[in-house]
């Protein structure tokens, strides 16, 4: 296998005004367990480079044999901590993609570490969460209407209309060519999972001469309007449904009577109904378990297939009344931390997503977004990598197909599994694939990979997306 660096002067493209960022180098400090960590400036509007400027908060494993450049990994979201979450694992790659390159990942504008928006209180958004997701009433739908209008004013009061106007995914992947800059690197190699698919396939139509690899693994189609992608990921979340229902026939712990995928999707159904006309019993704390917080601990778990069999226990005891294991589920969906207090994942989503897709159910946003729906093409990059996995629920395989035809040298990967993202799920097919590629900027062939009998370690990916469940 031959190795192909990327390492050299990256600033010599860097474009006008933008120098003073471009001549930037990264310093790392340490900050436990192998990890660096450093912070990057950028402007806050790329068209007045000379205002405002944020920091973005950075994160790297240094590699760990012959390093060849840098790997620049996107978790997913939008809202989610690429530091967090890449300090949380050092499984996200093999070993020997973690020999070749330094691992890098970040907090996308607006989120974790870098000039995070904020804004509801840890009370209200705990009120917000319970809030019916069906209204089916004049009062119900109103409510739902107060409580948008206070969301998007306690943003502006808290965060501020200039920062909301400016955390938008083209000003990330903007921010994402200074960091392959700073990095040292001539040209991008990039890993992005979910919504990091988005960016990185804006980042590949506005700067096709810069990527060298690019791996989106659970893709979003760019040229999709928000509409469709709901009714798209609702139709994902029940395929993925019915796949854990079949699975859990299989077991013992299953606690659906009927072992037919009709009549146990029926009682999940009554479930929903109960829990809307009354809320569970609830034995952590004082919060109510209403049918939204059902839905959503239900959809938080169709991500991953490690977490269905707590799924499994939580419906048992909710069949019964008791909603308590449903909402610590739920609370991991929301970013809820034991202590009572939020991460700003769900705030951050809500803030791209209003710049990105007004189009979106965003009526009461203090900034008016400024992206619509487009295709990417990605004209004179190399050989883009889309994976699609078959059963995924948040980001249903046409949208990776989708994807892959658009752009001008796009390579589907089709992962034919359960669960949100392919890589390192337990694919040795898939995983061997993706490392070549990386490795080599070599793109295989289209193919299609099933997962090994006996999965080995599997690393925790996002579970947002574009559109909060």
């Amino acid at each position: 296998m031959t190795l192909t660096g990327v390492t050299g002067h990256a600033q010599a493209a860097a474009p006008a005004r933008l120098g003073d960022f471009y001549g930037q180098r990264m310093a790392w400090s340490r900050c436990g367990d192998g990890y660096e960590c450093g912070k990057l400036s950028v402007p806050l509007d790329y068209a007045h480079p000379e205002g405002d400027r944020i920091g973005l908060s950075m994160v790297r494993l240094p590699a760990t044999g012959r390093k060849i450049g840098s790997l620049v990994i996107n978790f997913g979201g939008p809202g989610a901590s690429g530091v967090d979450t890449l300090m949380q694992s050092k499984d996200v790659v093999s070993p020997a993609v973690r020999e070749h390159f330094d691992v890098v990942s970040f907090d996308p504008r607006g989120v974790g570490g870098s000039s995070p928006v904020h804004c509801m209180k840890p009370l209200d958004l705990d009120a917000y969460f319970t809030l019916d997701p069906t209204p089916d009433t004049e009062e119900e739908v109103k409510r739902q209407e107060k409580w948008d209008k206070e969301f998007a004013k306690s943003c502006a009061k808290r965060s501020g209309k200039k920062l909301l106007a400016h955390v938008g995914t083209v000003d990330a992947a903007r921010d994402m060519d200074v960091i392959r800059a700073a990095l040292g690197d001539q040209k991008l190699t990039y890993l992005g999972f979910s919504y990091g698919t988005y960016l990185g396939s804006l980042y590949a139509d506005m700067y096709p001469n810069r990527v060298r690899a690019m791996v989106l693994d659970g893709a979003e189609d760019p040229a999709q309007d928000t509409d469709d992608f709901v009714r798209d990921q609702d139709r994902g979340f029940a395929l993925a449904t019915k796949s854990f229902l079949r699975n859990c026939f299989k077991t013992k712990d299953c606690p659906f009577e009927k072992h037919s995928v009709k009549a146990a999707v029926k009682r999940l159904d009554r479930l929903y109904d109960r829990a809307d006309r009354a809320p569970l019993r609830n034995e952590y704390d004082a919060r109510q378990v209403t049918e939204a917080v059902v839905r959503s601990a239900v959809e938080y778990s169709m991500y991953q297939t490690a977490t269905w069999p707590r799924l499994r226990k939580a419906l048992a005891e909710a069949f019964k009344g008791d909603g308590t294991k449903l909402l610590l589920l739920a609370d991991e969906s929301n970013g809820r931390r034991p202590n009572g207090r939020y991460d700003n994942s769900f705030e951050a989503l809500m803030a791209i997503n209003c710049v990105d897709h007004p189009e979106s159910p965003c009526p009461f946003w203090p900034v008016k977004g400024s992206r619509m729906p487009k295709k990417v093409q990605a004209k004179g990059a190399p050989p883009i990598v889309v994976v699609g996995t078959t059963r995924d629920p948040a980001t249903p395989y046409k949208e990776a197909q989708a994807l892959a035809r658009q752009l001008e040298h796009g390579v589907l990967l089709t992962n034919d599994a359960d669960g949100h993202t392919g890589y390192r799920r337990g694919s040795s097919c898939l995983d061997s694939k993706i490392d070549a590629y990386l490795l080599t900027a070599k793109a295989p062939r289209p193919a299609t990979c099933k997962p090994d009998k006996k999965p080995g370690k599997t690393h925790e990916a996002d579970t947002a997306t574009r559109v909060s469940a």
